[in-house]
């Protein structure tokens, strides 16, 4: 989040803050009697820009999965609940601002200096970046496996991962419908790594918006399946089983985890909910048996 602010400083933030707070309003072009380095300037800043920054990659990538990718006959699945998008929606944006507020101090700690975060590539070299990037992956899949696998642990299951799963059928609003402490357990190895291992500063910040994508991504209802790919990615199909059978594909990224621990199950098209929408729009007269749609003649 340092390279957030290092951009945004110049750029607008010293302006709005000597506008909000002048260290002498006499003056035309007074500085704020906040500086950067100024804590409360930081957590400021921070607030602001992880609930913009959050907000827009939600609203824009769900809206570019929603329309560009999900399969809107599934909203037609007897378990999409009424209304689903919208609840979706506001359960999402209830949630963000406090995971935020909960992730603040892991960013104020690398604002000011005490992760392992580094500036030059040269530091560690150009092996270490690749193999940092490689490590962070790693780290984050098999934490959030246990993390993800522990939440749905009876005792705790109901307390903290259960709204997620309120959505059977998710769409990729769901991305981030999360109950507050889930979303913000989930995130902790996202924030813990830097702390543990060093790490180039631009690639984390380019790794960790990648990954609030691929959040997004996996919930887009995608039942493709048969592809090479999915013997060792966690694809949105395997994420589409786990919201209809609860219990399996608790990976991030890759299905090695699932697979060695049991709890792997395979993309299959006998298990696409598909198949279930498409029953209820052959009852209602919109698709015929081969699921094409069916034209009204005009006037009805």
């Amino acid at each position: 989040m340092d390279v957030a602010l290092e951009f945004l400083d110049p750029l607008v933030l010293d302006k709005a803050y000597a506008w909000l707070l002048p260290s002498d309003p006499s003056l035309a072009d007074a500085t704020s009697r906040w500086p950067r380095d100024n804590i409360y300037r930081q957590i400021t800043s921070l607030l602001v820009l992880t609930q913009l920054g959050a907000t827009s990659l939600y609203f824009f990538f769900s809206a570019l999965s929603y329309y560009c990718i999900f399969d809107r006959r599934l909203e037609y699945h007897p378990r999409f609940l009424p209304n689903q998008i919208r609840q979706e929606i506001v359960s999402s944006m209830s949630a963000v601002p406090v995971i935020n507020i909960l992730t603040l101090p892991w960013f104020l700690a690398e604002v000011r200096g005490k992760s392992l975060l580094y500036e030059s590539v040269s530091d560690y070299g150009w092996p270490w970046l690749l193999v940092s990037a490689a490590l962070y992956m790693a780290f984050n899949d098999i934490a959030i496996y246990w993390i993800h696998r522990l939440e749905h642990h009876p005792s705790v299951y109901k307390y903290i991962h259960k709204p997620h799963h309120k959505w059977i059928v998710p769409t990729p609003w769901a991305a981030l419908a999360f109950h507050p402490l889930d979303g913000y357990v989930q995130s902790l190895p996202y924030h813990v790594f830097v702390f543990m291992c060093p790490m180039q500063r631009h690639l984390y910040m380019i790794l960790f918006g990648a990954v609030q994508i691929w959040t997004i991504l996996i919930h887009d209802g995608d039942m493709i399946s048969g592809h090479w790919t999915e013997k060792f990615l966690n694809s949105p199909a395997h994420h589409t089983l786990h919201h209809m059978y609860f219990t399996v594909n608790y990976g991030q990224y890759f299905t090695w985890a699932d697979t060695y621990f049991g709890s792997h199950r395979a993309p299959q098209p006998e298990l696409d909910p598909l198949h279930d929408a498409l029953k209820v729009m052959r009852a209602k007269g919109l698709v015929d048996e081969q699921g094409n749609p069916i034209q009204k003649p005009k006037g009805e």
